[in-house]
């Protein structure tokens, strides 16, 4: 006998949104390989051309942890994007300094990035785009806004299926 699945007493806003963002950042890559880039790479260099910030600070800004961020600067000062400098305001800190080059390709990149997000909406009528955008704001502003700590038990869980 064959168990039956619980009924959904709401819709899965999880896999929408899941599904909608999976699928905007294989479009995001897709675009960014273009010319030579990650979406990592792209948002440090963007974050960094907007102040003076050390990769512990461009990091927590991309969602990155401590290894995949040396990945990205190691990867942006390669390609001679960007390098890593002493700070101005701390002379014990680096910061992630983004060369002549390395803003040339953030400006490019962001066109790249502002199409993507463009096209994605476009797919919309005016008012729902509007909609959308409010409500996402919403979310983000208030119930979704900050992530909840996942539960140690749960880490330990998914450690042991690995």
């Amino acid at each position: 006998m064959t168990a039956m699945a619980p009924s959904r007493a709401e819709p899965d806003l999880s896999f929408l949104l899941d599904r909608t963002s999976h699928v905007l950042r294989t479009q995001m890559a897709a675009a960014l390989a273009e010319i030579g880039l990650t979406a990592r790479m792209h948002c440090v260099l963007v974050h960094a051309l907007e102040e003076e910030r050390t990769q512990i600070q461009l990091a927590e800004l991309g969602d990155m942890d401590k290894t995949t961020m040396v990945v990205t600067v190691d990867a942006l000062e390669k390609a001679g994007l960007a390098e890593r400098r002493p700070s101005s305001k701390d002379r014990r800190a680096r910061i992630i300094a983004v060369t002549g080059k390395g803003a040339q390709a953030a400006a490019r990149s962001q066109e790249i990035v502002d199409g993507v997000h463009r096209a994605a909406l476009e797919s919309l009528s005016k008012d729902d785009r509007d909609d959308l955008l409010r409500i996402m704001n919403l979310l983000v502003s208030g119930h979704l806004g900050t992530p909840a700590e996942a539960p140690a038990q749960a880490r330990r869980a998914r450690e042991s299926t690995k």
